[in-house]
């Protein structure tokens, strides 16, 4: 599967080397719901399967 070389809850710096982009991008992101993220205390949080559904649905909404 993707990512298998990370943990199955990914962090805002982690996710942000995943996808090539900056940190502020990846917030707006998950601010937004265009990644499903969580937020225990201060810090989001995401599962590895949900960065995975948002990368592959991009990958869909480029093809179409």
């Amino acid at each position: 599967t993707m990512f298998e070389s990370y943990d199955d809850i990914l962090t805002v710096p982690e996710i942000a080397e995943i996808l090539k982009i900056g940190r502020t991008q990846v917030y707006k992101m998950l601010k937004s719901g265009q990644i499903k993220g969580f937020k225990p205390g201060k810090d989001w949080k995401v599962s590895r399967q949900a960065l995975a559904e948002y990368v592959l649905s991009q990958n869909q909404a480029v093809k179409k």
